[in-house]
């Protein structure tokens, strides 16, 4: 190709909708050698010298394609910041089919995808990317297969518990699969316990290395990627793991995401930005809970990680997992489509869960103390001979008090926020602004005092230590962060999610404030609430009892049974009924009374369409819910994103005054799992 003459089609870094296109500029024969898809180059944009920074997305030749040559004359691009090709194109075409599906901005998710640059470490990957001069006597290259060196370092018999050659044949011929984890806790070689989905994640990612693939595995947070990572250090061969994890310093971070860029197949391990990760050929993506909300992107455009994978499926045509003690909503849809199949343990071993319930005259003291007689005898038995799981709803204290009068919640008298305890000596605080209510005075009644509503893990401690003298207490929450545990008699009070590993499996596990997390205003709650339930549940000795309290109805029987598909199956026929997603895809709209209604003005007549609303939500704006056919997303997310792009690029008017008025922002999200 001739280098002079050349046009790069750059995509500028940044948040305004506007600004989501490529654009042209040519490239200077200073930098020709350089100027390769992929690098971050600087350009001028507007009038004033303005210097900002985008990614090279391609090159052309007007000479050869006379449909995208210009006629005027175009800005030279300023610089190329560095050689090195760190948005590739697969994860290019990846960002892009997300951003429009999500009516956003690629650049917001190519922001999750490349990590900040970090000088010195990107100057040693190039120096070690440079070609090595060849030497002047020949060497005959020794080939090993790659099949035969990874096979030497995988366990055998791998996808232990599953029906033989299923999940290999799933590797093999790139299906899409939605696999049940087995419940239980299993001990590596060098004596490290972990869960056995953890193990069968890592064997997923080894037995796609072999076949000279990559894969990746995304996991919810740190404690997971923890146990996969122990997994994967007894499996998989040196060298061949890459963890992406946002808990990494920078250097580390974009050293690891330089080390993605080889050519060399790799096992790709992180969290939901994972998915976004530049991959050799890829063989696999995996996801373990693909329900857990930390999947969710909480910055625009808010793209799932579980969509972002399905995409990215499509585009690589590799094979997907779908991974989970538990069935999200999301997934069973796709399973009852056919578009996933489902593979199920060989033999169907589940915890023994017993729900219970405060229906005894002569368990008002137990019910005082949230603990029935069968559980609290459970626990008693179980401390004998190693650990007991006592999980509630919430950390703290005390962490929602209430008027002693009115019995309403106790709001701080600064910002509203809700009055907790941190300890029982403790004087009431606001949880969000920290101011004390030391003379407090409900706006309701008037009333002085304060009762307690919810308990926390320290509330609960502190009564169960009284209950049960001598024993040891431990607390593991958000600010008493324990992994791992012994196999030494102790009461572990836990919140969801935080849940210490223990080394032989707890002897007993308690399901508290089982009422209470169903009382979260959610959709989800049901399934939410069954997944949290589920993975402690996974954490017992092999005959333990699982003590579920409180709690009834089909949830209980879900649990009991262990039958989360029928669970989710029954949660997606009901949604389907209400027209709630996922049987739906829903966008709200949120803006001005009029931006809204404009912005609605095409989609009210269109038919498969409802919109619900507008409402108001903080003066001056309102809120509108779109909910349609998944057929028709393409088109409601196009419309809906030329709206933004107007009401953002539409041009400021002074007001009388002579001030300008700020435009009113218009804010789309797509298939928000709290919308409804």
């Amino acid at each position: 190709m001739n280098r002079s003459g050349l046009v790069a089609r750059v995509l500028i870094d940044s948040p305004l909708p506007q600004l989501d296109h490529l654009f042209d500029y040519r490239i200077p024969e200073e930098l020709a050698d350089v100027a390769r898809p992929g690098v971050r180059v600087r350009v001028p944009f507007r009038s004033g010298g303005r210097i900002i920074d985008g990614y090279l997305i391609e090159v052309i030749d007007p000479s050869t394609a006379p449909s995208e040559q210009f006629s005027g004359t175009l800005s030279p691009l300023d610089a190329v910041v560095s050689a090195a090709q760190v948005l590739t194109p697969e994860v290019w075409r990846l960002a892009r089919r997300a951003a429009d599906r999500a009516a956003g901005n690629a650049s917001d998710i190519i922001r999750l995808a490349v990590p900040p640059r970090q000088v010195r470490v990107e100057k040693a990957w190039l120096i070690a990317q440079a070609p090595v001069v060849e030497p002047t006597t020949p060497v005959e290259p020794v080939e090993t297969p790659l099949v035969q060196t990874i096979g030497l370092s995988l366990a055998a018999p791998a996808f232990v518990g599953y029906p033989t050659g299923r999940l290999d044949t799933a590797i093999m011929d790139r299906q899409r699969v939605a696999v049940a984890a087995i419940p239980e806790l299993v001990q590596l070689d060098d004596g490290t316990t972990i869960g056995h989905w953890a193990q069968t994640l890592a064997e997923l990612g080894v037995a796609t290395l072999a076949t000279g693939k990559t894969a990746v595995l995304c996991v919810p947070d740190y404690r997971d990627q923890d146990q996969v990572q122990a997994a994967l250090d007894q499996l998989a061969p040196a060298g061949s793991v890459s963890r992406v994890d946002a808990r990494q310093s920078n250097p580390d971070r974009y050293r690891a995401f330089l080390a993605c860029l080889g050519t060399e197949p790799r096992i790709i391990l992180g969290n939901r930005s994972a998915v976004y990760a530049p991959a050799a050929s890829l063989g696999l993506i995996a996801l373990w809970d693909d329900g857990d909300p930390l999947y969710s992107e909480p910055l625009s455009p808010y793209v799932h990680a579980r969509d972002a994978a399905l995409i990215r499926r499509e585009e690589a045509d590799c094979s997907l997992v779908l991974l989970g003690h538990t069935r999200s909503v999301e997934t069973q849809r796709l399973v009852e489509l056919g578009w996933l199949g489902e593979v199920h343990p060989a033999i169907n071993r589940h915890p023994r869960v017993i729900p219970t319930d405060f229906q005894s005259e002569s368990d008002q003291q137990a019910r005082a103390a949230r603990i029935p007689t069968a559980a609290w005898n459970a626990a008693r038995e179980a401390l004998h001979h190693g650990p007991v799981l006592v999980q509630v709803a919430s950390p703290g204290y005390a962490p929602m008090l209430a008027c002693q009068t009115c019995k309403k919640a106790a709001r701080c008298t600064t910002c509203q926020g809700p009055l907790g305890l941190t300890s029982a000596r403790a004087v009431p605080a606001c949880r969000w602004c920290g101011a004390l209510a030391a003379a407090w005075t409900c706006i309701h009644c008037e009333g002085h005092k304060l009762r307690v509503v919810t308990m926390g893990t320290g509330r609960t401690a502190e009564e169960l230590g009284r209950a049960f003298p001598g024993a040891r207490i431990i607390i593991a929450d958000g600010e008493h962060s324990i992994q791992t545990l012994g196999a030494e008699p102790a009461l572990v009070i836990a919140t969801r999610g935080a849940e210490p590993i223990p080394a032989s499996g707890y002897r007993a596990i308690l399901i508290l404030d089982g009422e209470r997390m169903l009382a979260r205003e959610s959709l989800r709650v049901g399934e939410d609430c069954l997944r949290w339930w589920s993975n402690a549940a996974a954490l017992a000795a092999p005959g333990a009892p699982v003590v579920l309290v409180g709690v009834g109805g089909a949830l209980a029987r879900a649990l009991n049974a262990w039958q989360p598909e029928a669970f989710a199956s029954s949660e997606l026929a009901d949604r389907r009924q209400l027209r709630f997603p996922p049987a739906v895809r829903v966008a709200s709209v949120t803006g001005t009374a009029a931006d809204v209604d404009s912005a609605l003005a095409d989609l009210r007549e269109s038919a498969g369409i409802d919109v619900l609303g507008p409402v108001d939500t903080e003066v001056p704006l309102v809120r509108a819910i779109v909910r349609f056919a998944y057929a028709k997303g393409d088109g409601v997310s196009h419309a809906l994103k030329a709206s933004v792009v107007r009401n953002a690029a539409r041009r400021r008017r002074p007001t009388k005054s002579g001030s300008f008025q700020p435009t009113p922002t218009l804010k789309v999200r797509f298939d928000d799992p709290e919308l409804l």
